[in-house]
């Protein structure tokens, strides 16, 4: 007990060193709210059409039976470096954590794919059909509807190399961009085999990955500026990199362009199995239903990504052509293989969901509201919150969103504030309206009005609410 006592004063004694006083706001330097180069923010204007579109691409993934999985933000280095090209791996955002490990944050959702499907392909089954929706990471130069972080929905088949699996990634993306609202849009396809069977014709095979790079840039540069960078990059001669040049340059409907294609692979088994897969593919699609008129054989797309070996697809909206493909994807056989021994091709698309967004607000697309409740109750009667609570919870009971203005004020500017968040009905109920047992229910789009009554279960309510919005 004396040593207790002893004890307790020195405890509760004052501290010989008197304490730092923390900062104040007032005494704090402030700091200027700013955004990174190249990052954004999504006000709830921007993330409303955002995640729609998240929704519809996970309808229809899901319709064709691709299951959701996740993969880490971060992976260590290894696994990314090297996998995208000398490109990619400049933008490739690295670094050494607390542990010293050196990791990369994802630049694409293929590659943690291909990781994720060699770890865990025991258990998962082939072939696996997947769907992926994730930020990525890239520290290129930022463009119209392109950021250094951005949100990819990729959707992939892996285990097998049969082209139905092929036909169907087509068919995906055909579905998924009229789902979003499209009509007018061109998938242009084309099979790295043809362009290997080329090389081989013209014995470049060992410098496939630079012209392909180059190749990759005729849309933006055009032809004599990739002739060149041929010349300079891979090493090609003149006529080799004009031979080259003038594939990419085939016209005509997708059966005119594969018969001028066969002459010019002839003799290369690589070369003239593209051609084949490419007809299966065209005659596929068209069987199954897609117009002529979106599917397009496009002898001059690449894909800059060094791991794709077979179809490839570029997506482009007629309206919008220069904001670049919007949905693109390809075959990959060989990508798996750097982590595992097991067989594992693969082949599937990502919707650019940032680039489609820029494209949808350039076209009107895109409503603007900043809810995603579509009824508002203003609250201008004190004493009937719990009212107004009934009749929320009895709509949000019925699926339909609903949101009560915190604060009991005049009604006009409530009427205000749900205009600007972009409402399409508020229902309005005073002490004169509970008196006689109504409430008035009004369209915010053309400010048409009528009194609804208000029964026990909020039936009528309920259904003049429904019939509105669904007109």
């Amino acid at each position: 007990m004396k040593d207790a006592q002893k004890i307790v004063p020195m405890l509760l004694s004052p501290s010989p060193t008197p304490l730092t006083p923390r900062p104040t706001p007032l005494t704090m330097p402030r700091i200027e709210p700013r955004t990174l180069k190249g990052f954004r923010d999504y006000t709830p204007e921007m993330m409303i059409p955002r995640e729609r579109l998240i929704d519809t691409a996970r309808r229809v993934y899901r319709s064709y039976g691709f299951s959701p999985i996740d993969t880490p933000a971060l992976e260590y280095l290894e696994i990314l470096q090297g996998k995208g090209g000398e490109e990619t791996d400049k933008q490739l955002y690295k670094f050494a954590d607390h542990g010293g490990r050196m990791v990369g944050m994802r630049f694409d959702l293929t590659v943690p794919f291909a990781r994720f499907a060699a770890q865990h392909a025991g258990e998962l089954g082939l072939p696996f059909k997947r769907y992926h929706i994730a930020t990525v990471w890239r520290g290129e130069n930022t463009q119209r509807g392109r950021y250094r972080e951005f949100m990819q929905c990729d959707f992939d088949a892996i285990g097998t190399r049969s082209i139905a699996a092929d036909i169907e990634t087509a068919l995906v993306i055909h579905d998924l961009l009229r789902a979003i609202g499209f009509e007018q849009f061109t998938i242009r396809l084309n099979n790295r085999k043809v362009l290997t069977g080329l090389l081989e014709r013209l014995e470049l095979a060992d410098r496939a990955t630079a012209v392909l790079r180059a190749l990759d840039k005729l849309g933006k540069i055009g032809p004599e500026k990739t002739a060149e960078e041929m010349i300079a990059v891979a090493g090609v001669s003149v006529d080799q990199a004009r031979q080259i040049v003038r594939l990419s340059e085939l016209a005509g409907t997708n059966e005119e362009i594969l018969r001028q294609i066969e002459p010019l692979v002839a003799g290369s088994a690589k070369g003239e199995e593209g051609v084949a897969q490419l007809r299966q593919l065209l005659d596929a699609v068209a069987a199954a239903g897609v117009s002529n008129e979106r599917i397009k054989l496009d002898v001059s797309i690449a894909r800059g990504l060094d791991y794709y070996t077979g179809t490839i697809y570029e997506t482009f909206l007629d309206a919008l052509p220069a904001i670049g493909s919007v949905c693109s994807g390809g075959r990959y056989d060989n990508l798996a293989e750097l982590f595992t021994s097991q067989e594992l091709p693969g082949v599937g698309a990502s919707l650019g969901l940032d680039r489609l967004l820029a494209a949808m607000e350039e076209l009107g697309m895109i409503e603007k509201i900043s809810t995603p409740a579509e009824v508002f109750i203003p609250f201008f009667e004190a004493g009937r919150l719990h009212d107004y609570l009934r009749i929320a919870a009895a709509l949000r009971a019925e699926g339909i969103g609903v949101e009560i203005y915190p604060d009991a004020k005049k009604l006009g500017p409530q009427l205000k504030y749900a205009d600007r968040r972009g409402f399409r009905l508020a229902l309005i109920a005073g002490g004169d309206e509970f008196a006689q047992s109504k409430i008035q229910v009004k369209n915010l789009q053309n400010a048409a009005k009528k009194d609804v009554p208000l029964e026990e279960n909020f039936t009528g309510l309920i259904a003049a609410v429904k019939g509105i919005l669904q007109s």
